[in-house]
């Protein structure tokens, strides 16, 4: 896929002259494991999203709750636009007006180890199983750690949206500890909390340390 097509969705939403979102564009595969990030976007509606990398760019899942280290918790997922791998790395508010206005934070990140296998017992690309809609993985992060699951549990029709679940393994990482407040969590980059990095935002542009 051309980052033309992959990235397209993104900067058709975004005007750069107004966001400091990063630009971004389609990067090759890269040798070292691949990265994740949770980022904590206090928009119209708080949400944590979950972006994985593949192909060049970030997979990624608006999670309304949050992922948590519980494996008792479903939490229930939503696929948004595959963003540049730059994003990983954005941390500011997105001016009022622009598409997802408001404040972002990076509550974790990390590498993560791709752990889905066919019956066969063979490896399945990451971008490969969310096409099938189930992707397994084991996170590497400065907050999570351990397995987790992708999986779809409605396609997108009539209209609709695609709705997942993400949800922890139950392995030697599991704990009971949930997902914190967002309002009361600290940025892995930073140390700020929403609330700081909205008033530390640069007049018209956010903030994009």
């Amino acid at each position: 896929m051309t980052a033309k097509i992959s990235l397209a969705r993104y900067h058709r939403r975004r005007d750069f002259s107004k966001t400091a979102e990063p630009e971004g564009r389609l990067e090759d595969a890269s040798e070292e494991q691949p990265s994740y990030v949770v980022q904590i976007h206090d928009a119209r509606s708080m949400h944590f999203d979950f972006r994985l990398e593949a192909d060049g760019v970030l997979k990624s899942f608006a999670v309304p709750k949050g992922p948590s280290n519980d494996p008792h918790d479903k939490r229930f997922a939503t696929p948004t636009e595959d963003h540049p791998l730059e994003y990983r790395d954005f941390e500011g508010t997105i001016p009022e007006g622009q598409y997802g206005g408001g404040t972002v934070i990076v509550w974790d990140q990390g590498t993560y180890r791709n752990a889905t296998t066919g019956r066969d017992g063979r490896e399945i690309p990451l971008s490969e199983a969310l096409e099938l809609g189930h992707a397994s993985f084991r996170l590497d992060g400065r907050k999570l750690h351990g397995g987790y699951s992708l999986t779809r549990i409605r396609d997108a029709g009539d209209g609709g949206k695609e709705a997942w679940l993400l949800v922890k393994h139950a392995d030697e990482r599991a704990s009971s500890t949930g997902t914190p407040d967002p309002r009361r969590a600290r940025s892995v980059r930073t140390g700020r909390t929403l609330n700081q990095v909205a008033a530390d935002a640069r007049p018209g542009r956010g903030d994009h340390p």
